[in-house]
């Protein structure tokens, strides 16, 4: 039996499910019910895989097409999930945590072997890549034929993950089910936004789909200066930074943007070098990347995790980098291109 990805969406759906239902058990939470059916719902994208368009043919019967019908379930699932996050039904409850002094005598007492479990992490991801990727002996019997890098890096994250885990629960003597808990906790203090990557991850196809990059060259060479190289400068670089701060993905921005403006005005208009207009226009995208609250990971999860009283504070004080980058990229583009 080979390793398969599904086997991950699975955990994780698992892992979301059993969140989902403490908090529908989590009475200090003034909206149990929505944040419990959040989690949940949220628990059953992962768990929806191959096996349920069999499922789902059974359901819609002969003649139609079941995996078009189970699209239309999971977008019907992330319309409700953002009914439920838009009306604020996500919200924090009790996890049954040790009191503060409690904490304290407890960090005392570990003292440095409390880095271990988050060392574990990414020491065992990167060995089981090295590993991985020059044993394809163990790599075949692991995963199959073919060619599975991506799988091997996820592989070995979890296994860190794990590894991680087991070592916390050693170290501290907690039960495992607290590490749930914890889980929960963290999601609740991040809250939809935990939701975004996988969110935005789909946008800029989206966005390409629908013609977007088509419709700012349109715009920008109708309305827009740029013929002036400066202005054409200006406008491509701001252009990603803003739609990355909408997105909240510079990956997502690029190809519209580039389509946009990048190939047509600053290519093929101004004869500009397209190594430097990529480099630049993703670094530009960057800066977007520090100004916005779409990019999750970076802004909010931190905020979370340090608990920090303003969940906006990290993009507060990035504000002034993320300018200070984007006239630095404005300058080294007109004066490169």
């Amino acid at each position: 039996m080979t390793f398969q990805q599904d086997y991950l969406y699975w955990l994780a759906g698992i892992l979301l499910l059993l969140v989902g239902a403490m908090s529908l058990r989590d009475k200090a939470n003034p909206r149990r019910w929505l944040t419990g059916a959040f989690w949940g719902l949220y628990g059953l994208v992962f768990l929806i895989g191959d096996w349920s368009v069999a499922f789902m043919a059974r359901i819609v019967g002969p003649g139609m097409d079941p995996q078009q019908w189970l699209h239309k379930a999971i977008g019907a699932l992330v319309v409700l999930l953002a009914l439920i996050a838009g009306f604020g039904g996500v919200r924090t409850g009790s996890y049954h945590q040790p009191g503060r002094r409690q904490r304290e005598q407890s960090a005392k007492r570990l003292g440095n072997l409390l880095f271990a479990p988050a060392l574990a992490i990414p020491l065992v991801t990167v060995a089981g890549v090295l590993i991985l990727d020059n044993m394809p002996a163990w790599q075949q019997a692991l995963f199959g034929a073919g060619n599975h890098s991506t799988l091997i890096t996820l592989f070995s994250i979890t296994l860190g993950c794990i590894i991680g885990l087991l070592l916390a629960v050693r170290f501290t003597g907690d039960r495992p089910l607290q590490s749930i808990q914890e889980s929960r906790r963290l999601l609740d203090s991040i809250g939809w936004a935990f939701i975004l990557p996988q969110i935005l991850a789909t946008l800029g196809l989206l966005f390409t789909s629908a013609g977007v990059g088509a419709a700012v060259s349109h715009l920008t060479e109708t309305y827009l200066a740029v013929d002036n190289r400066f202005i054409a400068v200006v406008v491509f670089c701001v252009g990603m930074a803003v739609l990355t701060m909408i997105m909240g993905n510079a990956f997502a921005a690029f190809p519209i943007v580039v389509a946009g403006i990048g190939i047509p005005v600053l290519v093929v208009q101004h004869g500009g070098n397209p190594a430097v207009m990529a480099a630049v226009g993703m670094f530009s995208g960057y800066c977007g990347s520090l100004m916005t609250p779409m990019a999750a990971n970076f802004n909010l999860v931190p905020a979370a995790l340090l608990e920090l009283p303003d969940r906006y504070a990290v993009i507060k004080a990035q504000i002034p980098t993320g300018l200070a980058l984007l006239l630095a990229n404005v300058t080294l583009m007109y004066f490169m291109l």
